[in-house]
């Protein structure tokens, strides 16, 4: 949201308060926090005081390295929730922040390394965040005066924002209360905003997964859930939290929309804007942006680990294609006869009846014995089973009275529920914020791992309605917007973990807000069958990575459309190296063979390859799970964040690091391949060639067989051996090959094998001079 003309000016009908002056500390301490009166004009007299209005600032520390700000402008606001879940994963240690008085115009606050200074002095007031890694503060970011401020803003010029285009009714005023018109010129909407710099060469990323522009400087961007595709600025998983260049990073604890301008206002200033009377933010620090990840993952939640086997080849049966049993088991067997491993089957939306979904039955012509049926596949082709469902309840379906009954749909604020003919004619939507609807959702599931079901792709949870609608709970119904879709994903994420145990549940989910990388795998969404596409998706992995989501994934070849033969083996290159891996079609079916010319089947060739060496990496990949895990440092990483000093990484987005050991740079054309290679010795993991960087690097005719893959230097890689089928073997036991690469003369090269079924290593391979010495992990010879 906009709240500029220019430079000078003001929108015609807005009224602007920035604060400008400290002129009153309320608490200068005590307790380890600040509070503070801030007024919009200079109070030089008694008489300055009246009829004019103050912002509350608040500012604290809930751990080291992270500092929190709030903004009130009228306090006595019921806040409604939800709200965001923070520290998760439990409680920090006790943060010891330091009040700190340089100068008689300073008052600052201390955590860890980052300080907060707040300028007292009047005209002046202001807020600076400084970070002390080095020793010797840094400048972070800051608010200027009028950097934080309260606007009212016609209720017409706030008919462009994502939350309400398209709506039909209309949402209270948080003035009056009262439902405002279009035509009532004095109708205003309150909006709150805090804007922090933006210095010279600084970039921005993040903000959940965005398809456009990977640094997000001239971009504005609105944080509301949407079912748009990968083609413009709509996003099924919005965050709120952005990741700097200069090591900092800036969580708005809001769940609704909140609105940010990144250099797109203001050239020098990031702004984010909420609507109501309020505004908290927390500045996350650390030194690094490796480092801010981490703590941002300590406020947010830590991923969860994925079991071993959702990395292997998942295969779809794709969307709007026929498909039954015979079908099926037809595709399953064209895979196993061309050496493709096929780790998970996933049925997408018609195992079910149509018109039906979601009734969480099978439909009985298609799969007679639905029981029978996943047992086999399972024995024959030792594969999981995933199976398609979303949160919406048609009308036809049988157990859609049951769901008005019992009140666990969401209602109209007339108490009726609410339904509309978008996706399914009639269909409700499941209301979580219902404990009882929550348990029936979950004993749905049940009911579907009774039979064999694994794990579940959870689509949609972006069209959720916020006008006219009530929740259960009393939510804000603009607020559970977005929100919804964690209270989704973790009700369904908690049934698998309660049948399968720890470490044994994962899903495969489309929409995401702060807080929703606990609850992995998520993948892409809807993409065409271009090269244009293939890199957006690109674009929005590694902006969602930037925002704590350590898993991620996307539609080999694109969902709509039918891909040519070239770009369905580039994407499937690309799809086998990324964390999780997935074979999905809209109304084509994505098995290899069918994508090459008559007697040439290259691209069940590449599919073989690809499968079977990410098989090969487990060891790897697994490994870099669990520190991700641990740390909240992602598994498919941006260049920047791995190598932030390079000035040729900021704005690289068509290639990215898996895990802190490989470089991989995806081919988006038929022939030609390029990548930029860092500082320091690679390798190239097809050829063993060794690469000195920086350099680029430019290669035509490219095989469609290879992808651009390379070693960081003073890397070891236990391989499994060429014979793995599946990737949940045993990799302690099963004899692993063992690669050094680059190893500087006199190092020592160590790394630590998980064993594959959790947390837990099963030893570690040291390698010195040549030599190679196992603990714990039998290697072959």
């Amino acid at each position: 949201m906009k709240f500029t003309d220019g430079l000078w000016h003001r929108p015609q009908g807005h009224n602007f308060q920035g604060g400008v002056e400290v002129v009153d500390i309320l608490n200068d301490g005590k307790n380890g926090e600040l509070d503070f009166l801030v007024a919009s004009k200079h109070v030089a007299s008694r008489g300055d005081t009246l009829n004019g209005s103050l912002l509350t600032v608040n500012i604290s520390s809930p751990c080291d390295d992270i500092i929190k700000v709030r903004i009130d402008h009228h306090k006595g606001v019921r806040e409604h929730g939800p709200h965001f879940d923070l520290f998760p994963d439990g409680a920090p240690d006790s943060p010891k922040p330091s009040i700190i008085r340089p100068d008689d115009s300073t008052l600052a606050l201390k955590s860890g390394t980052l300080t907060a200074s707040v300028n007292t002095s009047a005209y002046s007031y202001s807020v600076s965040f400084t970070d002390s890694t080095t020793g010797k503060p840094v400048f972070l970011c800051g608010t200027e005066p009028k950097g934080q401020a309260f606007i009212d803003v016609p209720y017409a010029h706030t008919l462009g924002q994502m939350s309400e285009a398209g709506c039909m009714s209309t949402y209270p005023d948080a003035l009056t209360g009262v439902a405002p018109s279009n035509s009532d010129p004095n109708a205003k909407v309150r909006f709150m905003l805090n804007e922090l710099t933006l210095s010279v060469g600084e970039s921005v990323y993040g903000l959940g997964e965005r398809f456009g522009p990977f640094v997000k400087n001239g971009q504005s961007v609105g944080i509301w859930n949407q079912d748009g595709g990968t083609s413009s600025q709509q996003a099924y998983k919005n965050i709120p939290f952005y990741l700097s260049s200069r090591g900092y990073g800036v969580f708005v604890n809001h769940p609704e929309e909140v609105d940010f301008e990144v250099g797109s206002e203001k050239c020098s200033k990031v702004g984010f804007s909420v609507r109501g009377e309020k505004l908290e933010y927390y500045v996350i620090g650390g030194g690094s942006m490796k480092t801010v990840l981490m703590n941002y993952a300590k406020l947010t939640g830590k991923p969860a680990l994925p079991p071993a086997w959702t990395y292997g080849l998942y295969m779809s049966t794709s969307f709007t294609t026929s498909y039954d049993e015979k079908t099926v088991s037809a595709f399953l067997e064209g895979m196993k006869e061309r050496h493709c491993p096929v780790r998970v089957l996933h049925l997408d939306c018609f195992w079910m009846k149509r018109y039906d979904w979601c009734s969480f039955s099978f439909d009985s012509e298609a799969f007679p014995d639905p029981a029978g049926y996943i047992r086999t596949v399972k024995e024959k082709y030792n594969v999981k089973v995933c199976v398609w469902i979303n949160s919406y309840i048609s009308q036809r379906a049988s157990i859609f009275q049951e769901g008005v009954d019992n009140g666990y749909f969401i209602k109209r604020t007339n108490g009726d529920v609410w339904q509309w003919d978008l996706w399914q004619p009639g269909m409700a939507v499941v209301d979580f914020t219902n404990p009882a609807a929550c348990k029936w959702y979950a004993k749905l599931l049940q009911g579907l791992m009774d039979i064999g079901v694994d794990t579940f792709k959870t689509d949609f949870g972006e069209r959720i309605p916020h006008l006219g609608v009530k929740y259960h709970d009393g939510s804000d119904p603009r607020k559970a917007h977005n929100f919804y879709t964690h209270l989704y994903n973790k009700v369904v994420f908690d049934a698998v973990q309660e049948r399968y145990g720890e470490h044994q549940a994962a899903l495969f989910a489309r929409s995401a807000t702060a807080g929703g990388q606990r609850f992995p795998v998520h993948w892409g969404g809807d993409c065409e069958s271009t090269y244009e596409a293939m890199a957006e998706s690109l674009r929005g992995g590694l902006s969602l990575t930037s925002t704590g989501f350590a898993f991620w994934s996307h539609d080999i070849g694109g969902f709509e459309g039918k891909p040519p033969a070239g770009l369905f083996k580039r994407w499937l290159a690309f799809g086998l190296f990324s964390s999780h891996s997935r074979l999905h079609g809209s109304n084509s079916y994505r098995v290899p063979w069918l994508y090459d010319s008559e007697g040439d089947d290259e691209a069940s060739r590449v599919c073989s390859i690809m499968t079977k060496t990410k098989l090969r990496l487990m060891p790897y990949l697994y490994a870099q799970s669990i520190y991700a895990t641990n740390t909240g440092v992602p598994v498919m990483r941006s260049m920047v964040i791995e190598f932030p000093d390079d000035p040729m990484t900021p704005n690289l987005d068509k290639q990215y690091m898996l895990g802190d050991r490989l470089l991989v740079a995806p081919v988006f054309s038929d022939d030609t391949a390029l990548v930029y290679i860092p500082s320091g010795k690679w390798t190239c993991f097809w050829t063993s060639e060794v690469i000195q960087g920086p350099r680029w690097i430019k290669q035509t005719d490219y095989p469609y067989t290879r992808i651009p893959v390379y070693v960081r230097e003073n890397t070891v890689l236990c391989l499994g051996p060429e014979s793995v089928e599946v990737p949940d073997y045993d990799y302690a036991t099963i004899g692993l090959q063992v690669k050094s690469y680059a190893i500087s003369d006199g190092e020592e090269a160590v790394v630590e094998v998980p064993t594959g079924k959790g947390k837990d290593w099963a030893g570690k391979v040291t390698v010195k001079g040549g030599k190679i010495k196992a603990e714990g992990v039998k290697v072959a010879a």
